[in-house]
């Protein structure tokens, strides 16, 4: 279904992030509605001792992302939010055609694909917003799109709520233009990105300045270390060698984030130039 309504916007009008021009409804689906959805409390204290279980709650909040993105598409496909969801949620989903087919609307549009991210080189323990159109790679600071950050255990934001609709518009792909980003790095910038278990590397020709919107700090970095949100990892178990008893091990999602560099360079690198070492999950990173 979800080909078919992309399939379908194909033909449509020319996309738009204005809530005065798209339908009421849909325009809710991809900022009201994802605001729910992702402040939803999906566990308690007690999963962390299951199994498996964050992960299938993530798929959950995934699914439920993904489904709005589609109904708001369905009512009004010039919906460039709806677009940008779907590009970023299907290749959490493991649907990479679903994604492609989402990722040439927006960037045709002139919208962005956007993820959350944890900046480990900089600060882990806040969030980072990573935009990707067809000219360069941006960096906001999660306070420029949000405003005044709350901030739970561990100093970890929160998400606001579903009256900050421009918020959930920036996260959808529809960044406010008189924001200047943290970082603007143009794909001619980037020399490699590596994928590892849990992050993605991006090596540039010049070093950037990111700060950090709770410690007041700045990071000057030759690469950006990038944890974009959207998998997670899974346990698995093994018997270590020489050993009697079996163990567990965790494993990074890191065919996710193979797949998350690739897509990335089809829609911005024609000319090649930006390396893709080969996958080889292991240990760390």
């Amino acid at each position: 279904m979800a080909l078919a309504l992309i399939a379908a916007g194909a033909t449509a009008e020319t996309l738009t992030c204005d809530p005065a021009e798209l339908d009421a409804r849909s325009y809710r689906l991809t900022t009201r509605a994802q605001a729910l959805i992702i402040n939803d409390p999906r566990g308690s204290w007690w999963d962390g001792f299951q199994l498996g279980k964050h992960e299938e709650q993530l798929a959950d909040l995934n699914d439920a992302s993904a489904y709005a993105a589609e109904r708001a598409i369905e009512i009004d496909p010039r919906n460039l939010m709806g677009y940008g969801i779907l590009a970023r949620v299907g290749l959490a989903l493991g649907q990479p055609e679903r994604a492609e087919a989402a990722w040439a609307r927006v960037l045709d549009g002139g919208g962005a694909v956007v993820w959350s991210a944890t900046l480990y080189d900089v600060d882990a323990r806040t969030y980072f917003f990573l935009a990707f159109d067809r000219r360069a790679l941006r960096v906001y600071r999660m306070e420029q799109l949000a405003g005044v950050v709350k901030r739970g255990f561990y100093g970890i934001p929160e998400f606001p709520g579903q009256d900050n609709e421009r918020f959930y518009a920036a996260w959808a792909g529809c960044l406010d233009p008189s924001i200047r980003p943290d970082a603007d790095v143009p794909w001619s910038e980037v020399r490699e990105i590596k994928a590892g278990n849990w992050v993605l590397w991006f090596k540039l020709a010049h070093p950037v300045s990111i700060g950090s919107d709770r410690t007041g700090k700045r990071k000057e970095l030759r690469e950006i270390k990038a944890n974009l949100h959207g998998q997670t990892g899974s346990l698995e178990v093994y018997k270590p060698v020489g050993a009697d008893q079996l163990a567990l091990r965790g494993r990074g999602p890191a065919g996710y984030q193979d797949a998350v560099r690739r897509m990335i360079v089809k829609f911005v690198d024609a000319d090649h130039h930006i390396a893709l070492p080969p996958l080889k999950p292991g240990v760390g990173w």
